[in-house]
Order: C-alpha cells, then sequence, then structure tokens
C-alpha cells in the first residue's frame, strides 16, 4: 500500500497568521497529492513567545485553535498532525500536545509530550508540563501510525514501544534547536529508529535560524527518501510504500529475536 506523506517544515509566519499559514500549506499539499500532512512542533505560536505569553496562548481541545486546524483538514480532505498548546489545571503549566485530524476534520488521536527538554540553558519544563502516556499507534489509511514529540526521539523506548504496538510510520513533529552536532543527531536517530525498528519514520522540523531543520522520511533500512533542504520553509513530499515494511520484517524478523526477559526494561529501578 503506498501514499503520499507531506512534511510541512515551516516558521512563525511574518504577519502572526498561523491559521491562514496552515490553510495555504494544506491547499499546496492537497494539490499535490498529500494524503496525510505532519506540521512541526510549536505550530501554534506566531512568533517565538516568552514563558508567560506562550501559558496566556494555550487553549482547551475544543479551543478556536484546533477547531480552525480540524476545519482546514475537512476542506482539504486531508489528514493532518499539528501540535498546540493545550489548558491544564488552573495554574499548571499547559501541555505540548499533538493532534490527529482525518480528512473530515474528526479529532483521531492525541499525544502530550512525555519527555522535556531541560538542557543546554533551555528549560522546557518551566513553560510545559510532561504528558505520562506513549500515544498508542492508530489504523488509518495509511498503516498504523504513531507519534512522539521533538525530544522523546532521544529515547529508544518510546520508538519500541510504537513499534511493539504495530506502528508502521512513526511521526516526529519537532522544534530540534540547533547547535554543535545537533543535525547530525537529528539526522541520525531518526533513521537509527526506523532500523531498530523496522517502520518508516518521518521527522519535520520548526524552520528558521534556531533550528536544524533537515525534515526527513527514512525507511525502515534506513536510508532517507526524502529530506527538506536546510532550514528554510519547504513542503517535503514524498511517497511511502508501506509494503517495504513487511519485507524488511520477514527478511530479518527482529521482533521475534528480542529476549525481553533479559532487558533493563524488564527490571524495577
Amino acid at each position: 500500500m503506498s501514499f503520499v506523506l507531506g512534511l510541512a517544515q515551516c516558521g512563525c509566519p511574518s504577519d502572526g497568521d498561523v491559521v491562514a499559514q496552515v490553510a495555504r500549506i494544506a491547499k499546496e499539499a492537497s494539490r499535490k497529492g498529500v494524503g496525510l500532512l505532519v506540521f512541526p512542533e510549536g505550530l501554534m505560536c506566531p512568533r517565538e513567545l516568552l514563558t508567560p505569553e506562550l501559558h496566556e496562548l494555550a487553549e482547551p481541545l475544543d479551543g478556536a485553535f484546533v477547531e480552525a486546524m480540524r476545519t482546514t483538514a475537512r476542506q482539504e480532505r486531508l489528514w493532518m498532525v499539528f501540535t498546540f498548546y493545550e489548558t491544564a489545571a488552573l495554574g499548571d503549566p499547559p501541555y505540548n500536545t499533538a493532534v490527529v485530524v482525518d480528512g473530515e476534520g474528526a479529532i483521531c488521536g492525541t499525544y502530550r509530550k512525555t519527555h522535556l527538554y531541560d538542557a543546554h540553558g533551555v528549560r522546557e519544563s518551566e513553560r510545559t508540563q510532561a504528558g505520562d502516556a506513549h500515544f498508542a499507534p492508530i489504523d488509518t489509511p495509511f498503516g498504523r501510525v504513531g507519534l512522539a514529540i521533538c525530544y522523546d526521539l532521544r529515547f529508544c523506548e518510546v520508538s519500541r514501544a510504537a513499534m511493539l504496538g504495530g506502528c508502521e510510520l512513526l511521526l516526529y513533529p519537532s522544534a530540534w534547536y540547533d547547535g554543535p552536532e545537533k543535525a547530525e543527531h537529528w539526522k541520525t536517530l531518526l533513521r537509527a529508529r526506523a532500523i531498530e525498528n523496522q517502520l518508516f519514520v518521518a521527522g519535520v522540523c520548526k524552520a528558521g535560524e534556531r533550528y536544524v531543520g533537515t525534515s526527513l522520511v527514512s525507511d525502515p533500512l534506513g536510508r532517507v527518501v526524502a529530506q527538506a533542504i536546510g532550514k528554510s520553509e519547504e513542503l517535503v513530499v514524498c511517497d511511502v510504500d508501506l509494503d517495504f515494511v513487511a519485507v524488511t520484517r520477514d527478511a530479518m524478523p527482529l521482533a521475534s529475536h528480542r529476549r525481553p526477559e533479559l532487558y533493563p526494561e524488564r527490571r524495577q529501578r
């Protein structure tokens, strides 16, 4: 089974109108035959925001921003994956939440980022709070799809849980900060997650000088089959043949060779 995947490497719009930006990209993706369109982490922000501004921006799942995204998906008949800042209990930081909507605009899944980036002088835990559960892969017209966000990529347990849940395509909406070796880490880890779990992995990064860009799709052998050029805004369009997942797993049945009784994940620490 094949379909067309779109990765919308975009940054904050110059006029601050995120909804119009999404509508423009979705229309272009629809013209190019995309069935599933993925936006980067931090999509909701009209510009780079200070922590109090971000908290003020947060909305509930049934708020205006998610409703606008659902409307765009319905108008363009696209499945879409996007992130927003979801309000939490009164006084608590919001969640960094990803949403999956179908071509009718219905919400098919949500995921609250579980690993927060407190490193290199950044304190994501002061801006948002962590979710407490992996995303259980869901059945879609594009196979069984898994979902994680940015820093989650550095934790192999997340992708392994997705594989064990039957995942064939694992998506990472991200705002991966640039820095020494950061672009190489991004590309290497995306390919590694694909290889070790024998599935397609797609990482879409936010555009802009602060980020690494280079959104890409890796096949189950770790081959980069599509990639953005640099940090600028770009719509990456890629044909994905999910039959290759089964071919790869049949040739090397890693899942059946696992010895989970020996692994540290089985021990309480």
